[in-house]
């Protein structure tokens, strides 16, 4: 999943990175309110993280310009704002959730988790299967014919993308935008690794080439 995470403390937005980018989250970070709601413009992110007190534009004007550009991604508030009146402030204005600094990490965790299950209704799925694969996507943990799997971060988040749509034919930059973030080196032939790492974990049917467009998952698992 990718987040957009608005923050303007350099120390906690790095460390709230780091922090969800080993919970598998592709994450873009940025400090000012202008910049989260051009972010919003550009890029199609699942989820946002959201504080409040941001230099020029604050966190509740976002949200609202958010909402009306029909924007429907979940937002979560992060903020020290501790008061009744900013909470119902805050959701009024259009997000989903609202946490108080100073927070618990798997708090935060289990909360964007819950966000991102809703955003992907009708129904809650922490286990997507294709054949022998078995990708249990709460403790980021695969396996392949009841054998595990050990898998990098980014062939990991690469093959939930795959898993969640079999069949759906995904362009280069599709798949690059859902394993890197912004400011993220991509090397020229990194994603051609990835997907040469998958085929040679599982099988070498598993992804297919669509020449001229991108690749897709064999809709066919094979047996």
């Amino acid at each position: 999943m990718r987040v957009l995470l608005v923050e303007d403390d350099r120390m906690l937005g790095r460390s709230l990175q780091q922090a969800l980018q080993a919970q598998n989250y592709v994450v873009d970070w940025v400090e000012t309110g202008l910049s989260a709601l051009a972010a919003l413009q550009a890029e199609p992110f699942d989820l946002a993280v959201m504080d409040l007190g941001l230099p020029g534009l604050d966190g509740i004007r976002v949200i609202e310009e958010a909402r009306a550009q029909k924007l429907a991604l979940p937002i979560l508030i992060l903020t020290a704002r501790d008061s009744v009146q900013d909470r119902i402030r805050g959701l009024d204005a259009g997000a989903d959730d609202y946490l108080l600094k100073p927070f618990d990490l798997h708090e935060l965790f289990a909360r964007l988790r819950a966000l991102g299950r809703r955003a992907q209704a009708p129904a809650p799925v922490n286990e997507l299967s294709h054949g022998g694969i078995r990708l249990d996507t709460l403790h980021h943990q695969v396996s392949y014919q009841g054998a595990p799997v050990s898998l990098s971060r980014r062939e990991l988040l690469l093959l939930e993308v795959f898993l969640n749509r079999p069949g759906q034919v995904f362009t280069r930059q599709q798949l690059e935008q859902s394993v890197y973030g912004w400011g993220e080196e991509v090397e020229s032939n990194a994603l051609e690794v990835h997907i040469h790492h998958l085929r040679k974990k599982f099988h070498n049917d598993l992804i297919q080439t669509v020449r001229g467009v991108g690749y897709r998952l064999n809709p066919e698992p094979a047996p």
